[in-house]
């Protein structure tokens, strides 16, 4: 349980005075200390919807205790590095955040040539400036700690807690002037027993798309389970979970994209029932009243909603989950697939967190090179395992896992892979 400084007293997070004691200091500007070390971690706090919360201060989540509900791994280990201060920006005395967009959220004229977004095309289209679809959605999952990992949560993950955390991490953002918000629709957890309700909360949400607009006709934002894809009459369509009535039209030059642009994710999906396959894309109605979809991009995650790039991805995660470790996946935002990051980070080992990163088979050597120089510049311990090349290594120790100048190669012990770091004895 977190313990906050302010200047007169320390208050746990379940102190009952906590939010009085947080209000006050929000009125004079008092940034409270979460005390996980010592000598305390600068935070400070957001007023949203008559609440006052206690947030990290921006790029600080590294300097937290791993144990630390505030704890977040450093932003160079992932894509969040990239983009962080340039395409996110926070206002920590607003507590507003400004996310800049690379792709529209309105339709004028004739029908542009849809997209289906990711990483490949977002390595020539990005310079780190702007959001593309997956950086939106791998921050909107990032901060609704949906690739964070407790084994408490085991069995406790439905759509509706994914929707509630995803809903919630879309408040106080505004994007391209707006609220994210307002244009941002997550269907909900489907009931026949309710279907007339959430038809009717859907109809008011999506209400923006229906209304006649002057000039440039507005899109929103969805994201959505994917249940299949399948032939319409003049292309095709994903069938969404918990969206029985309103399949969302793929046009058929789409759908060759996606189909091309997704291929490994698609198959990572078909083989393993246990996936999820998560969509995010800009969409509006057509003359007829059917959803449509303009831009498109998917992830895949595994059962426990996680993201994953490839088979190597999933057997490491479902290790760490069996074992019942507590780690946080590391996603890519806008980042190409040909530079190297943690894939994980373990929080549950001391004195510090334990980066875990996966070579991915044939990887190429400046692949290789790019992450020994990440490993080497890191401030934590680190791990790593040459997929395709040795079985997976033991994972590393709760106790006692310490930085050592030396770094062992995979190839001195079949199935020892090559870590920075060193167990100890007890």
């Amino acid at each position: 349980m977190q313990t906050f400084q302010f200047k007169t007293e320390a208050l746990r997070a379940d102190d009952p005075r906590l939010a009085a004691a947080l209000q006050a200091a929000y009125a004079n500007k008092e940034r409270p200390a979460c005390m996980c070390l010592q000598p305390g971690v600068p935070m400070y706090i957001a007023h949203a919807n008559d609440d006052y919360i206690v947030k990290r201060m921006p790029n600080s989540g590294s300097r937290h205790h791993p144990d630390c509900g505030s704890f977040e791994p450093p932003a160079e280990l992932s894509g969040l590095g990239e983009v962080a201060g340039s395409a996110i920006q926070e206002d920590t005395e607003s507590g507003i955040t400004t996310l800049k967009l690379d792709f529209t959220l309105a339709k004028a004229g004739k029908r542009a040539e849809p997209t289906a977004a990711g990483a490949a095309p977002d390595s020539v289209r990005t310079d780190g400036s702007k959001l593309t679809l997956r950086g939106v959605l791998h921050y909107l999952w990032d901060q609704a700690e949906l690739n964070r990992w407790l084994p408490a949560m085991a069995g406790k993950r439905t759509w509706y807690v994914v929707r509630s955390r995803l809903l919630e991490a879309s408040t106080n953002k505004l994007a391209k002037g707006d609220a994210l918000d307002s244009m941002l629709y997550i269907p909900e957890t489907f009931s026949v027993d309710r279907k007339d309700e959430i038809l009717g909360r859907r109809l008011e949400k999506l209400r923006r798309l229906a209304e006649p607009a002057k000039g440039p006709r507005k899109l929103m934002l969805m994201v959505a389970e994917v249940k299949h894809i399948e032939p319409s009459r003049y292309g095709h369509k994903f069938v969404l979970k918990h969206l029985p009535d309103m399949p969302l039209m793929l046009a058929e030059d789409l759908h060759k994209r996606i189909v091309k642009r997704f291929e490994a994710d698609l198959a990572l999906w078909d083989v393993d029932e246990a996936t999820h396959l998560v969509m995010i894309g800009t969409f509006g109605f057509d003359g007829a009243g059917n959803a449509c979809a303009e831009e498109v991009s998917l992830i895949v995650t595994t059962a426990n909603w996680i993201p994953i790039e490839n088979r190597s991805d999933l057997q490491l995660v479902d290790a760490l989950t069996h074992a019942g470790r507590r780690f946080t996946k590391g996603l890519r935002y806008n980042m190409a697939a040909d530079r190297p990051l943690a894939t994980a980070v373990l929080s549950d080992t001391t004195p510090r967190a334990v980066a875990l990163y996966v070579v991915p088979p044939n990887a190429r050597p400046e692949y290789k090179a790019a992450l020994d120089e990440l490993i080497e510049s890191s401030e934590l311990a680190s791990w790593d395992w040459r997929a395709g090349e040795t079985a997976m290594p033991a994972l590393p120790d709760r106790h006692g896992y310490l930085s050592s100048p030396s770094r062992h190669s995979s190839a001195d012990a079949a199935g020892a892979g090559s870590y920075k770091g060193a167990a100890l004895e007890d």
